[in-house]
């Protein structure tokens, strides 16, 4: 049987994961729930960050124009049911965007894609991740 929704939200928010900011500051992960991680060797080296949500620093990106680069995330918070936000800061050069394929049980891949016609990309990115739980059942 499925657990009703605000019987899990009350459960998250007990085990401190989730917070309901009254003072309008928003709803989130409590803190403990996060991490951070920086890739090393290339854009495509995996990482490793078993948090529910969290800060990835990629390594100096040199994708080209129309190029794109992936890398796993592995994560065993994930389920393959979840849904898995992400969003970027980036002061470089190009047109990056980013996003997430291929959600699994422990992982997932981002995607970053260079929109740009003719310029690289050219400097560090960090991509901020939220897993969101869900079921399909």
């Amino acid at each position: 049987m499925a657990v009703p929704f605000v019987k899990l939200f009350a459960n998250l928010v007990g085990a401190g994961l989730v917070v309901n900011k009254t003072n309008g500051a928003g709803l989130g992960y409590g803190s403990g729930a996060g991490g951070t991680v920086t890739q090393i060797t290339s854009a495509a080296t995996s990482v490793e960050l078993n948090k529910h949500c969290g800060r990835i620093t990629t390594v100096a990106l040199t994708t080209a124009a129309a190029g794109e680069e992936v890398f796993v995330v592995a994560n065993s918070k994930v389920d393959a049911d979840d849904v898995i936000a992400v969003s970027t800061t980036y002061a470089g050069a190009g047109t990056p965007i980013v996003n997430v394929k291929g959600v699994g049980a422990g992982a997932f891949s981002i995607v970053i894609t260079n929109l740009h016609a003719s310029t690289a990309l050219d400097a560090v990115m960090v991509i901020n991740f939220a897993v969101i739980k869900s079921a399909t059942a």
